[in-house]
C-alpha cells in the first residue's frame, strides 16, 4: 500500500444534528453536522412534517395555487363564452338578422337554441325575414363559440 495516498482515519468522529443529537462514528473528518437524523426526521417518528430547503415545498404550493388559478380562469371563460344569456349582437350575424330576430322576441342564444329545441329549423325559418342564409350563418357562428345545436336542428 502506498504511504501518503489515504485520508487520515477518525474511529472517534462526532456527528451533531441539528435538533442536538450526538453520535459517534468512524470517519474521515473529525466533526460532522447534519441536518436531520434518526431522532428528527419525520419518517423515523412518525411525525406529518415537511423538510423544507430553502422554501422549495413553499414555491411547489404557489405554483400549484397559479395552476389552479389559471384553470378555473379558463372554466369561468368557457362558461362565459357559452352561456346562454349571450347577446345575438355579439355573435356578428349582422344588425338585419338580429334586428329581425329580436322583433320576434328572440334576443339572446338561450332564445335561439328554446326555438331550435322546439320545431328545429323550422322554427326560426318561418321568421319572415330570416331566410336559409341567414339560418346557416348563425349556426356557424353558435358552433364556433362551442354551442351545441340540437340534433333537431341539423339539416338532412
Amino acid at each position: 500500500m502506498k504511504d501518503s495516498i489515504h485520508p487520515k482515519w477518525y474511529s472517534q468522529a462526532t456527528v451533531t444534528c441539528a435538533c442536538g443529537n450526538s453520535w459517534t462514528t468512524g470517519a474521515t473528518v473529525a466533526d460532522i453536522r447534519v441536518d436531520v437524523c434518526s431522532a428528527c426526521h419525520p419518517f423515523f417518528t412518525g411525525e406529518r412534517r415537511i423538510v423544507d430547503t430553502e422554501g422549495q415545498v413553499d414555491r411547489f404550493y404557489k405554483r400549484l395555487q397559479v395552476r389552479d388559478q389559471i384553470q378555473s380562469d379558463a372554466r369561468s371563460r368557457e362558461e362565459a363564452r357559452t352561456s346562454p344569456a349571450l347577446p345575438l349582437s355579439e355573435l356578428g350575424l349582422g344588425t338585419r338578422y338580429v334586428n329581425v330576430l329580436s322583433q320576434n322576441g328572440i334576443t339572446v342564444v338561450g332564445d335561439v337554441m328554446a326555438r331550435f329545441e322546439q320545431g328545429g329549423d323550422e322554427a326560426l325559418l318561418e321568421i319572415p325575414g330570416f331566410g336559409r342564409k341567414a339560418l346557416a350563418d348563425l349556426k356557424k357562428r353558435l358552433r364556433e363559440r362551442g354551442y351545441e345545436i340540437p340534433e333537431a336542428a341539423v339539416a338532412e
